[in-house]
């Protein structure tokens, strides 16, 4: 077995948030999560003020060096804290959360249209590489986009395209959960020069992702209540003044 490296960094692309009770690792060029429990929690956190891996049990090290979780270096290098993720209430795994099951509203024709090609982009831009930079494709794709808008989208623009995409996947044949949702409407909205926030972030108890867009004023568009649980790790999408 190769002798565990003395140093480490955790990358720039992984981001740690801080529940208490669980430490959640997210992994934003390959989409790979990991969750630490409160031992491996308190390592990692000890480890990071240091950079030494000699704070951390050889087994945790190895694992996370392994998965990409932290890079070895040849000398201490101390990585960023853990954000502090958002209180929610012990649920003991029972908590229940809306899901779509009905079938949207209509929209007019050339929004439904627009709408699938912005869930098809985003489709080909998952597939055209390796599964596992799909979520960097995406990430990278969203950043190009933002950088083209003009002025915010108002709730009603930015809702009614949210209403666009849910309705144009119904029948899209490829996956259209939040992620490629919620990409979809950036996409949709950019092509207008329209700019929405873009945020990817975890919920505690049960730990689940979820992918959405706020306006510029950080209100969630078309989200039921149990995405406020939610502490955004990753948001894209600077905000933009109206413009005359």
């Amino acid at each position: 077995m190769p002798e565990t490296p003395r140093f480490a960094t955790s990358p720039g692309h992984v981001h740690a948030v801080d529940f208490g009770h669980v430490l959640v690792l997210i992994d934003y060029r390959s989409g790979l999560v990991q969750c630490l429990l409160p031992v491996a929690a308190l390592q990692w956190r000890d480890a990071a003020r240091t950079g030494c891996l000699a704070l951390m049990a050889p087994e945790l090290a190895t694992c996370l060096l392994t998965a990409g979780l932290l890079l070895p270096t040849p000398a201490p290098e101390s990585w960023p804290a853990p954000i502090s993720g958002g209180p929610a209430p012990a649920s003991w795994g029972s908590a229940e959360h809306p899901a779509g099951v009905d079938r949207p509203p209509a929209v007019a024709c050339r929004s439904r249209v627009k709408a699938a090609g912005a869930l098809a982009a985003v489709f080909a831009v998952k597939r055209v590489g390796s599964a596992g930079s799909a979520m960097l494709r995406i990430t990278t794709t969203l950043r190009a986009a933002a950088s083209t808008c003009r002025r915010a989208a108002t709730p009603a623009e930015a809702h009614a395209a949210v209403l666009a995409v849910r309705y144009a996947g119904w029948d899209f044949p490829g996956r259209t959960a939040c992620l490629e949702e919620s990409a979809a409407v950036t996409l949709f909205l950019a092509s207008r020069r329209l700019a929405v926030t873009w945020c990817h972030g975890v919920a505690p108890d049960p730990v689940r992702l979820h992918a959405w867009i706020q306006t510029v004023d950080g209100m969630p568009v078309a989200e039921p209540s149990s995405t406020l649980a939610h502490t955004p790790v990753l948001t894209i999408g600077a905000p933009h003044r109206h413009r005359p």
